[in-house]
């Protein structure tokens, strides 16, 4: 099949192009791009040289673009797909079906279902899943350590071999900096991602939100930000001597930031994702007692925003990923000191950044694609991915900047509803996501 988006302004950071375009698509992949109403037709190749080229005179369907935003399809670094275990939660049909909706091609799956996937057959499972029920491409991140417990390395050259690209504990921090040290040697051997959740478990014990004087007017036990600022220098230093490639989950800390910016000046291979959770709400969203504001790292002080914003939008921060975490209503309808930590964010994550990073100009619309597709996708080695060069995947996301939404969790594509921005208006979304050059998700 032949798909034509014809007149879309194409934004792709990697070969610097912000142009109105027609792009045409044919067996999964970029074939032909073409300048609108430009009589000297042109190629753009994987290496931004140019090329002439005459229109294709048939096409099987043309999708009009005009006054939507075409760009590299967004890929999340971290999401919670539950299956195999918590299919009450979430299952990979409806995570991806979520993913689609909210402007993703990929998504890379974390270890922690039931059982983890810390062996070959959990992996090959997933992967089954997402090709027969899947609506985007999923890749599955497997178990730094046996069962998560932070004990003996996981079989990584076996999960390497069924196709995980990175390993992680996430959720469960590696406490132990020996394993980790190891973890980072094997990964290195198959130029796998170690994916750390920096967490100081002997600080952040029994704590349920940040530690500062809302958690004392509150009442509530307080994560201090020195429990995740203090495991993020010990693996920059683990990652300095190892040559290992790390990346960082769900930064949350000013000191978090400046540890990561020092280290990149010094030449550590490292990367680092924030949520846009963290970049939008602090610590006062938890005033009201909503479990939906209970996430780990909990949500920190302004100060801590602005110092993710900053780093978000100078390079020191590389990508932006949700963290979807799907809870079943009854366990997040309860005390706060007992529910689960965790909320979805894949149908919410775009409009949020769009309507509040974007809007305010805290990024240009060219920065967050960046971090929404061609990082993530540097990142995970996915050279033909996150970026709309011919050749290239046909993964493709298109935004419309101005149509308006309110968040209404009732009608999302995932089983679960615990997300704070219930209610919220905001500005600008996807509208059609396709994955292969087949379209996953049109809005009406």
């Amino acid at each position: 099949m032949r798909l034509l988006i014809k007149g879309g302004r194409v934004i792709d950071p990697v070969h610097n192009v912000d142009d109105i375009l027609d792009i045409l698509i044919e067996g999964g992949k970029i074939i032909w791009i073409s300048k609108v109403g430009d009589s000297s037709q042109f190629t753009v190749n994987s290496k931004g040289k140019k090329s002439v080229n005459s229109q294709p005179s048939t096409v099987d369907r043309v999708l009009d673009a005009k006054g939507l935003v075409v760009c590299p399809g967004f890929i999340d670094l971290h999401a919670h797909l539950r299956e195999p275990g918590r299919e009450d939660e979430e299952t990979i049909a409806t995570g991806t079906q979520a993913a689609a909706r909210g402007g993703f091609t990929a998504v890379c799956a974390m270890p922690n279902t039931d059982p983890i996937n810390d062996n070959q057959s959990v992996t090959e499972f997933i992967l089954d899943k997402a090709k027969r029920e899947g609506l985007v491409h999923v890749f599955p991140v497997g178990a730094l350590s046996k069962g998560q417990k932070g004990e003996e390395l996981a079989e990584i050259g076996d999960l390497y071999k069924a196709g995980c690209l990175a390993i992680s504990d996430d959720g469960r921090p590696v406490m132990n900096a020996e394993l980790m040290r190891h973890a980072m040697e094997y990964a290195s051997m198959f130029n796998m991602q170690v994916i750390s959740h920096c967490e100081d478990l002997n600080l952040s014990r029994d704590g349920v939100m940040h530690e500062g004087l809302v958690s004392t007017e509150l009442g509530l036990r307080g994560v201090p930000a020195a429990a995740e600022e203090v495991m993020v220098a010990r693996d920059l230093i683990l990652a300095e001597m190892t040559g290992a490639r790390l990346h960082l989950a769900h930064v949350s800390a000013a000191g978090s930031v400046r540890l990561i910016r020092e280290a990149k000046a010094r030449g550590v291979r490292i990367t680092a994702e924030v949520t846009p959770h963290h970049l939008v709400l602090t610590e006062e969203t938890v005033r009201g007692f909503n479990t939906n504001a209970k996430m780990n790292p909990p949500l920190r002080s302004a100060a801590d925003r602005e110092a993710l914003w900053e780093g978000l939008h100078d390079g020191t921060i590389d990508a932006i990923a949700t963290d979807h975490a799907p809870h079943a209503l009854a366990e997040k309808d309860v005390e706060f000191d007992y529910a689960p930590f965790g909320i979805i964010g894949l149908e919410t994550a775009v409009g949020i950044v769009l309507t509040v990073l974007v809007g305010k100009g805290a990024l240009s619309l060219s920065e967050a694609i960046a971090r929404f597709s061609t990082n993530p996708a540097r990142i995970l080695g996915l050279n033909n991915k996150g970026h709309l060069g011919v050749g290239a995947d046909a993964d493709l996301t298109i935004l419309d900047l101005k149509r308006e939404w309110r968040v209404d969790v009732s009608g999302f594509s995932s089983k679960s509803r615990n997300s704070p921005f219930d209610g919220w208006h905001l500005r600008g979304m996807p509208v059609l996501t396709l994955v292969e050059g087949k379209v996953v998700w049109e809005a009406q």
